[in-house]
């Protein structure tokens, strides 16, 4: 047995992925801590049968367990994470209680305790909605062999664990349009579901500090051209801007949607078609303001050799986290892109609500609602 372990490296690593992986099929996971224990399953695609199921193991002590931002939502004023009891699993009102922008709180919602925080933990890191269902482990119920078992503490480590197995997984010269000398790193590990990348524009000196960009996956704007966002004007002026200067890296991070997933990202764009800003759309979801985290975009730049950094970014949370990584930051420059009736609501809002550095002209500057 110890053998089998073994060939698996890092246990804790390989059974909080394989955790993860259970929870974005919605298949129940077994969570551990001394001798307290927990089943816990996320709300996306439970139906009435997997309901149906998990209610005669919980025998009416099933929870729900939310997250402070989504209670505020459906009316709870308390800023905590909270579980309401759910006597019979219902898969209609767990969907309601967790996802509708109609839904009104039915039931008290209790503290939750520390194993309930690991299974949020688990569904943030799984990229679904932030809400789950879990229910003690009783005397005398004997473990499923089949469920996926993993300890507490494992999970509460992850992201860090993850950052620590951070390495260069292949590299190769890709000329751009308008950066001909350009090189793409492909990182393993980091935050995220998948590979990172650095792209290394031009020929920068990393004796001095170096122009970088912390910038997070955005499919709708950096492929499809999106009006709601300036992400892909951003992505594609940094590449020109360092093209045309003294080169520079742009890290491209798999953080879609402020770290919420592509799936959330979208449910969030629909809520906005509704009338609900950016903001108001991730609390509707569960999410705080930003999910990303940034400290591993640091340990990346250092095994590229940099030391000293230009940041190119509006978001002052990226600044403060590469210096907090231990780089210097010389200096931090805006990173703009177009302005227009489309993404001027979305762009004042990340100003006022988030703090980011952004002008806008009289012309488009509307107050965030």
């Amino acid at each position: 047995m110890r053998l089998v372990m073994g060939l698996s490296g890092d246990a804790d690593l390989t059974r909080v992925e394989r955790a993860i992986a259970e929870f974005r099929h919605a298949r129940p996971v077994l969570i551990e801590e001394g001798d307290a224990a927990i089943v816990a399953v996320g709300v996306e695609d439970l139906d009435a049968e997997a309901c149906a199921r998990l209610d005669v193991v919980a025998g009416g002590t099933a929870r729900l367990v939310l997250t402070d931002k989504r209670l505020s939502r459906i009316g709870r004023e308390r800023g905590e994470p909270g579980a309401i009891a759910l006597p019979r699993l219902d898969a209609s009102r767990v969907e309601s209680l967790a996802r509708k922008t109609e839904a009104r709180l039915d039931a008290p919602a209790h503290p939750i305790d520390p194993l309930d925080a690991v299974a949020l933990e688990l569904a943030r890191l799984a990229f679904v909605t932030p809400a789950v269902v879990t229910f003690p482990v009783r005397a005398g119920i004997e473990r499923e062999a089949s469920l996926m078992r993993v300890p507490a503490d494992a999970v509460r480590g992850f992201r860090a664990r993850q950052s620590s197995t951070l390495r260069i997984a292949s590299r190769a010269p890709v000329p751009l349009e308008g950066a001909a000398k350009t090189e793409f790193v492909v990182f393993r590990g980091g935050e995220g579901m998948r590979d990172q990348v650095a792209v290394l524009v031009g020929e920068p000196d990393l004796e001095k500090p170096v122009l970088v960009r912390l910038h997070s996956a955005c499919l709708t704007g950096d492929l499809f051209g999106s009006l709601k966002c300036d992400c892909g004007d951003q992505l594609r002026g940094t590449v020109q801007a360092m093209a045309e200067g003294e080169g520079g890296i742009l890290l491209y991070l798999d953080q879609e949607g402020r770290g919420n997933g592509i799936a959330n990202k979208i449910r969030a764009y629909q809520l906005q078609a509704e009338g609900f800003d950016t903001y108001e759309a991730d609390e509707t979801l569960g999410f705080g303001l930003d999910q990303r985290r940034f400290g591993f975009a640091a340990e990346m730049l250092r095994q590229l050799g940099v030391r000293s950094v230009r940041v190119m970014t509006n978001n002052p949370e990226k600044i403060a986290a590469l210096k907090g990584a231990g780089l210097e930051v010389a200096a931090d420059v805006r990173s703009i892109g177009r302005r227009h009736p489309e993404n001027v609501r979305y762009l004042a809002t990340k100003r006022d609500k988030a703090g980011h550095l952004i002008e806008l002209d009289g012309a488009c500057a509307p107050k965030a609602e």
